[in-house]
């Protein structure tokens, strides 16, 4: 029988010198093989979601994807911090030019991003891996005498190429081509804190993003805290310009999203130990503030009752106020139509205006509403304002329907909000836009915390209000 004549075949180790070549060929270009070519054991192919995230950091950089602002939100130990700083190495091998500011929760751990991403350049020894950054960027190095832990350069470039930082820190001496932000938020006490929330807000808008240049961009990378983080302010302020990636440790049809890194025995052990809503934030990116907040249905309405010839079935139509104690806090002034037991909320003015502006708005909308009885709290400026209200209906408005009870709360705030917060979920009805109609009393109202520190708490108070005055009257003490 004729046999084939075989091509002359290499030595093996001609045959692994060629396959080596191609795959650091292959790592300049790819991201993904860039990140197999180094850590082998950590990305392989039997973890889908490392690669997708790779490609999709690629597909950013590259401009396939069009925005200018990549969120990821991604569950602990499975290789988000890992993958930006890999990510970081890769660009600066594709362009030793280009500039970074990367953002931590704090300077020890920025420090330590920095430190790690410079000594992925800088290699001190070689026995402890068997493939270098070097091996695929040779011409990317460490600039001599400039290589600060958290400030450095590369060889060739006029200006500093990378900065750490953190929420409060500074970012002047470099300009930034890309923004890396990674878990600002560290705890669930930051996560209820709205002045820290308030603070990275800040500190990423009027400083980092204030370093940028072309191409401008920012990569966010974080747990999913609170609604209100830094994420959740871009996604709501800056919908369009947003590429959001989400990651759950648990996936919808209840397998994990990485078995190799953690099983559901592993997380249903991990997560015994933490309440519900810290595991729903920590692990399947679920605001702990939804998880944790107070009110957690609200009852709508598209017609307020009406009998069979349209008119309105309310037996009083009413007002509760809350004046703002501080130049801080929010004036709250509902009015409500009472029916068959249960509040119908028709007006609503949640403002920081100085009294000179909020007197006469609520006269006119008292006035133009037909209220009958108006409860404003008369603790601190409280009865001047309502002196100041009755005033403005009868010099202006030329009108003495309305009834101006002004009273002194004692009752402790935040006892009185918790145990009303069942019967205003129940009984109280709002327009079914009415999160267009006041946008900033329905954020107050959504986020209003069981637990932890709550910035403002004007709508809550004023709205139970309505539940003291509507669902149990004088068993409160007030009349």
């Amino acid at each position: 029988m004729k046999r084939s004549i075989n091509p002359k075949s290499i030595s093996l180790v001609e045959y692994i010198f060629v396959q080596r070549a191609l795959a650091i060929k292959k790592a300049r270009t790819n991201f993904w093989s860039f990140c197999c070519f180094l850590y082998p054991e950590f990305y392989k192919d039997s973890r889908p979601y490392l690669k997708d995230l790779c490609e999709t950091l690629q597909a950013f950089y590259e401009d396939r994807i069009d925005k200018r602002i990549l969120i990821i939100n991604m569950p602990p130990r499975h290789g988000k911090t890992f993958t930006a700083r890999l990510f970081v190495l890769w660009i600066f091998g594709k362009d030793p030019k280009l500039k970074v500011i990367t953002g931590s929760y704090n300077q020890i751990l920025s420090g330590l991003f920095a430190q790690q991403t410079r000594d992925g350049i800088v290699v001190e020894n070689n026995s402890v891996k068997n493939e270098y950054f070097s091996n695929i960027f040779p011409n990317t190095t460490i600039k001599q005498g400039d290589a600060a832990k958290g400030f450095w350069s590369l060889d060739g470039s006029e200006e500093k190429n990378y900065l750490a930082t953190s929420p409060g820190g500074t970012s002047t001496g470099i300009g930034a081509n890309y923004i890396l932000v990674d878990d600002i938020i560290k705890s669930h006490e930051e996560a209820s804190n709205e002045l820290v929330k308030d603070k990275h807000w800040d500190w990423y808008n009027n400083t980092l993003v204030q370093r940028m240049e072309r191409p401008r961009k920012q990569i966010l990378i974080m747990t999913r805290w609170a609604s209100d983080d830094l994420v959740g302010r871009m996604l709501k302020k800056k919908p369009n310009k947003c590429h959001l990636i989400t990651y759950k440790a648990v996936q919808d049809d209840g397998s994990m999203l990485c078995d190799e890194i953690m099983t559901k025995a592993e997380y249903d052990d991990v997560t015994s130990e933490m309440g519900a809503d810290i595991a729903s934030a920590n692990y399947q990116q679920e605001p702990i503030d939804l998880k944790g907040r107070l009110y957690t249905r609200f009852k709508t309405y598209d017609r307020i009752p009406t009998d069979e010839n349209g008119n309105p079935l309310f037996t009083a139509i009413k007002n509760y106020t809350d004046t703002a104690d501080t130049g801080e806090d929010y004036l709250c002034s509902i009015n409500y139509g009472e029916y068959n037991g249960e509040a119908y909320a028709l007006n609503v003015l949640y403002t920081k205006a100085p009294m000179e502006e909020t007197e006469p708005a609520t006269a006119k909308m008292l006035h133009d509403d037909g209220v009958t009885i108006a409860d404003i709290e008369s603790n601190n400026g409280g009865r001047g304002f309502a002196r100041a209200v009755e005033r403005i209906l009868q010099t202006k408005h030329h009108s003495n329907r309305t009834r101006i009870n002004a009273f002194h709360q004692s009752k402790n705030k935040k006892a009185r909000i918790i145990s009303n917060s069942t019967w205003v979920m129940d009984h109280i009805y709002f327009p079914v836009n009415w999160r267009d109609q006041w946008p900033e009393y329905h954020d107050a109202m959504i986020k209003y915390q069981k637990e932890g520190k709550n910035k403002h708490d004007d709508g809550p108070d004023a709205t139970t209000g309505i539940a003291e005055k509507c669902g149990q009257g004088s068993r409160m003490g007030f009349e």
